[in-house]
């Protein structure tokens, strides 16, 4: 009686109509009802014979698990965030000042975390929002609630509420004087009020405050008896109650109930082989994504495919001599081979040059032009008089007006990346033809965007939107939305792409930029008939795109804005991940100068496909730039897989065959195991909501991590050693042992969506069904005692230096005669160019600084100030600014 955590649980059977029968016993009778709890606790939810919950908060998540499995994951995800900062930071931070309220009981609070901190988060919340989660009362509000009616009700707490955290109060106060919450305030306190917990808050642990250490940094006593308790549970119960791998078959399709994620690649141009910046940036990063999704039994469809029209297709084609047909005939199928081998596992890898692309593309401009978002206008544009054509923007070269860069094409400048007007060009010359072009007027299509801007900015307004997307997809979203939407050209004066069915301009096609994501639609149309299913059903469908961050406004800005404006219930993104961008040993990828590893090299290196797609991933810029850099693959194989993972893995089952003939020993769990058993499973956690938020690199962390846990637990305890001993001894290596082998299993799974191929290594060593191959919330043995275990075998190799070395030469461009080309001197005029570009840009800066725009635009810009600054320094013969780029000192 008098326990405090009753009020949430029923709370929470009221209002999901779950009815629980109360019995109120004695703390020390606790091991009585749960004979495997080493220490008396309560509450205890009895939910079937021999099964129990006994954290408080996992009983109210099993109460809503009944009647709220259609919440949406991104609802779930942000219930689980609030339930866990409810544990671990507001509950220690109020309970000191509740025990002193209550009973007089001082409470060190030094390790229980500052209440005003945690009052100040929960406000700024409240203050934005009705409840913890929008517009509706979840578990969230609940446990959150609960937590604070002793505190709040509390007639001495020093913390004035009311006055200081107003937002919290009218929160508090809405909720009180529901029927469900004083019901179950009243049957918990048996209308005694708050003096019903005084005995509860004198005798209760003090709860503490997380530390912000990484779990694999934390001291002994990090994991809370809860979670101790809780991870036991999960491992006794064993495989009995693990969820099984779901099969799968084509065509995918919605499934009512289940949850349904569209995800999409960037369609890479078909006019080149793909580098390991094009690779990790879109087609890597969703495969790792899509894996995760279906080791947790998503049903999820990964559509791909290339990009296949427009002016870089007939640019390719001049170049080599063939038809544009031909050319993506070509490099369609080197695309697919580069990706199968990287072991891409695309549901679908298709192409833009069907017949549903046009069919698709030409019924969206169809819908478009009837409600009048489309209208003419006369574009002045270059045109080659000898080659009787309009030149689009890769059919143009010259030199670039802001940097004088001399090969600048007709839409951007490669060297100082500005977005160029092709008649801004100097000195233009046609790239088939070599003559001059002269400036011709020519009237297009637009895309009347500020028309459409309204159910756009509508769209961004759900109170979801935006949520987990990555910082570039969201910064430069914002940007385009809060600068305002400008109307775009959607058709070009080509031969070679979809074309334009109106009248007048079916001499045109569609722009790249309007056809290319409609790609993504036609792909799935040539995947399955029922391609509606997907894309015309956004009650059901979450659509998550992948791509680099030059992407961003075409898929967050253009392409919702047309799926919107039809008014044809498509399926628009609701989430966006685009990364930052991946150099080559601090330089840039170059085909034509020999610079970098391309998809075809990769192969050609002899490191196995798992390791490239490791290491990218753990480089995956994700926040900024990063390098690929051959000395930190080498690095990160030898220490990180071979001498961490690979070790740990191969140890555990290689004691399991050599002191154990190849039999998972009895295990008797100690303490000490139950503490590791929590600590993996609270990294297992963090890991699933790493891949939930699509934070690639860091899950990369807590497989990392688990695996130095075991490797700590195998060097502290010496099986090696205890195996030679008594035979108490002899029985904890076989408990140590067994346990290494259960966390190899666990580290399988978790690797599936990083190295596919090794994740089932392990799994055949091991001998365990693929069936079991399920990312889960919970640590489970999954090898009992008796399991037969397969043959251990190393999982990696070392990369020697001279290996690496010899890549480097390989891959650097010195073998490349384009490389060692003399520059071109330096001549006064270009001095004088270079100082008046310093000023311009320098005048930008300071006016983006004044009118405070968004931090990301203005460190961008400040770095092509620098870099023309460095220009400037060298041209002048003066030394590089040393300091450029770093803060003064104050």
């Amino acid at each position: 009686r008098g326990n405090a955590s009753l009020v949430k649980i029923l709370i929470s059977s009221h209002l999901t109509q779950c009815k629980v029968n109360i019995n109120y016993i004695q703390p020390e009778d606790a091991i009585k009802v749960v004979p495997y709890l080493t220490k008396s606790r309560l509450p205890i939810l009895e939910v079937g014979p021999n099964k129990f919950l006994f954290s408080e908060n996992g009983i109210c998540k099993f109460l809503y698990s009944k009647v709220s499995s259609s919440a949406s994951a991104t609802t779930a995800l942000e219930i689980d965030e609030w339930i866990e900062w409810e544990r671990s930071n507001l509950k220690p931070s109020v309970f000191p000042h509740i025990a002193s309220a209550l009973c007089n009981r001082k409470v060190d609070a030094s390790d229980c975390g500052d209440v005003n901190s945690s009052l100040k988060k929960l406000n700024l919340t409240l203050t934005n929002s009705k409840y913890l989660i929008g517009e509706n009362i979840t578990l969230a509000d609940i446990i959150v609630w609960a937590t604070l009616y002793p505190f709040i009700d509390s007639k001495s707490i020093s913390v004035n509420v009311a006055e200081d955290y107003k937002s919290i109060y009218n929160w508090y106060q809405k909720l009180s004087v529901m029927d469900n919450f004083k019901n179950a305030v009243n049957e918990a306190t048996e209308n005694k009020g708050l003096t019903a917990f005084k005995n509860y808050f004198l005798q209760a642990p003090i709860p503490v405050a997380s530390s912000s250490k990484s779990v694999s940094e934390d001291s002994e006593n990090s994991v809370s008896q809860d979670e101790i308790d809780e991870a036991y549970q999960a491992w006794v119960s064993g495989r009995h109650n693990y969820p099984m791998k779901e099969q799968r078959s084509h065509p995918v399709l919605p499934q009512e109930g289940k949850r349904n994620i569209l995800l999409t690649s960037a369609l890479p141009y078909v006019n080149n082989i793909p580098h390991l910046g094009n690779i990790i940036g879109c087609v890597l990063s969703a495969d790792a994504f899509a894996r995760y999704c279906r080791a947790r039994n998503y049903n999820i469809l990964y559509i791909c495919g290339t990009d296949e029209y427009g002016t870089a297709t007939e640019t390719k084609a001049v170049q080599e001599g063939l038809t544009p047909q031909q050319i993506c005939d070509k490099y369609h199928a080197l695309h697919a081979e580069v990706y199968e081998w990287f072991d891409i596992s695309f549901d679908h890898f298709g192409r833009t040059t069907t017949t549903e692309q046009t069919e698709i593309a030409q019924d969206i401009f169809w819908r478009l032009h009837e409600r009048e978002f489309v209208y003419e206008e006369n574009v002045d544009q270059l045109f080659c008089e000898n080659c009787q054509r309009f030149l689009a923007d890769r059919f143009v070269e010259g030199t670039c007006p802001f940097c004088a860069a001399p090969d600048a094409r007709g839409d951007q400048c490669d060297k100082c990346g500005k977005l160029i007007n092709a008649v801004e060009l100097k000195d233009p010359t046609c790239k088939v033809c070599k003559s001059r072009p002269v400036i011709k007027s020519s009237t297009h299509l637009f895309l009347d965007l500020p028309k459409i801007e309204p159910q756009l900015q509508k769209y961004y307004e759900r109170p979801d939107s935006l949520t987990d997307w990555s910082a570039a997809a969201r910064n430069i979203t914002q940007t385009w939305l809060r600068n305002g939407v400008k109307s775009r050209c959607i058709t070009r004066d080509l031969k070679w792409g979809t074309p334009v069915p109106l009248k007048g301009f079916t001499d045109k096609v569609f722009y790249v930029w309007y056809d290319a994501p409609i790609g993504y639609i036609s792909i799935t149309a040539t995947y399955t008939k029922e391609w509606e299913k997907w894309w015309k059903n956004p009650q059901n469908v979450e659509m998550y795109n992948f791509m680099a961050k030059d992407n961003v406004p075409f898929h967050s800005i253009i392409f919702p804005s047309c799926l919107l404006a039809v008014e044809d219930n498509y399926t628009v993104v609701n989430k966006l991940s685009a990364t930052e961008y991946l150099n080559y040993e601090d330089g840039k990828f170059s085909k034509s100068r020999g610079i970098g590893v391309f998809g075809n090299d990769a192969k050609a290196t002899g490191i196995p496909p798992d390791i490239w797609r490791f290491y990218l991933l753990y480089v995956r810029p994700e926040t900024q730039d990063s390098s690929f850099s051959w000395s930190d693959l080498e690095a990160k194989n030898n220490s990180e897989l071979l001498a961490n993972l690979g070790n740990f893995v191969n140890r555990a089952l290689l004691f399991v065959s050599k002191f154990f003939n190849g039999e998972i020993p009895e295990m008797d769990i100690i303490e000490e195991d139950k503490e590791l058993l929590a600590l993996i499973t609270r990294e297992l956690r963090t890991y699933n909501n790493n891949l939930e938020r699509i934070k690639i690199r860091d899950g990369i962390r807590n497989i990392l991590n688990i695996s130095r846990l075991g490797n700590q637990y195998m060097q502290a305890n010496a099986p090696w050693k205890l195996i030679k001993q008594t035979e108490a001894d002899k029985n904890r290596a076989g408990t140590v042992v067994g346990i290494c082998a259960n966390i190899a299993c666990l580290l399988s799974n978790l690797l599936q969506p990083y190295m596919p191929k090794t994740s089932k290594e392990i799994l055949s060593q091991a001998q365990l069904s693929e069936d079991y191959s399920i990312i889960s919330d919970q640590f489970i043995c999954f090898l009992p005692r008796g399991h037969k275990i397969g043959e251990p075998k190393h999982l990696f190799e070392k990369i020697e230096p001279s290996k690496t070395e010899e890549f480097k030469q390989k891959y650097g461009g010195k073998s490349n005669p384009a490389a060692k080309k003399a520059e071109p001197p330096i001549l006064p005029q270009d001095i004088n160019e270079l100082e008046e570009q310093v000023s311009k840009q320098g005048d930008y800066v300071r006016k983006l600084k004044a009118d405070k725009s968004e931090k990301v635009i203005i460190e961008s810009e400040v770095k092509k100030l620098l870099e023309l600054k460095k220009r400037l320094a060298i041209a002048k013969g003066e030394p590089a600014p040393e300091n450029a780029g770093k803060k003064k000192k104050k």
